[in-house]
């Protein structure tokens, strides 16, 4: 297996979501609230309500099947991201294209400053490619943001291409997100290995003939009945036990 490609997802796997989530919050706040008024409490307490809003399961899963791609998909994001903040705090929302160029600057500026890598996580990442493994992330977030978070976290260089729904123009909800990953990396799928947190995405990346490992510490594996690991810290030893 030390040949192997290696495919890994980020938030849940590399990084934990919640405290990631907190420092977000607490981020947003100091950045809107000298621009567009109200307080940094407000903003970051706004933040926390459209987000639970956005990824409630049902109401995510109809946004990314209501685009065309990723471009729409990340400008309708947005827009709705700020609008909905806006509405929470009781400020004027800028006009659409004024709020995307500060939303976008705004998710430019905190990936780089969060810090919210999992125990080990760091060290199996150098690990891993001290060894030799070809590393790339797959991720449902974009490029950009896997640019921030793994600078941050200073292991980008450990890192090909971060995929990334933007570079192959398609979201992480079908089996095509991974055909096209190995396409663009140039592999056959037998040569990767996908490390996620998420049972249905593994099933999708072995459906087209990747082989894939469960990083969960607790919970249901769903669908999944491959195998698993607690933590990403596991998987170089993992690894070096599988021939």
């Amino acid at each position: 297996m030390s040949r192997l490609v290696l495919f890994i997802d980020d938030g849940g796997v590399m990084n934990d979501n919640e405290r990631r989530s907190l420092q977000w919050q607490r981020l947003v706040g100091e950045f809107f609230a000298p621009r567009l008024g109200g307080t940094p409490e407000a903003w970051a307490a706004a933040n926390y309500a459209v987000m639970m809003r956005m990824l409630e399961t049902a109401a995510w899963q109809a946004r990314m099947e209501a685009v065309p791609d990723y471009a729409e998909f990340d400008r309708l994001y947005l827009r709705d991201w700020l609008q909905g903040m806006c509405e929470i705090v009781g400020v004027p929302a800028p006009p659409e294209e004024e709020g995307l160029a500060l939303a976008r600057q705004i998710t430019a500026a905190i990936p780089p400053q969060i810090d919210s890598a999992y125990p080990g996580a760091v060290d199996a990442i150098r690990a891993l490619h001290a060894r030799g493994h070809r590393l790339h992330t797959a991720s449902g977030e974009s490029s950009a943001d896997l640019e921030g978070y793994l600078t941050g976290m200073g292991v980008r260089d450990c890192f090909g291409t971060l995929y990334g729904t933007d570079v192959v123009s398609t979201l992480k909800m079908g089996t095509q997100f991974y055909t096209r990953i190995f396409a663009h990396a140039g592999i056959a799928p037998e040569q990767a290995l996908v490390a996620d947190d998420n049972p249905q995405t593994l099933v999708w990346a072995a459906q087209v003939g990747a082989q894939a490992v469960l990083v969960r510490a607790a919970g249901e594996a769903g669908s999944w009945t491959g195998p698993r690991i607690d933590r990403l810290a596991d998987l170089p030893d993992w690894l070096a036990h599988q021939g």
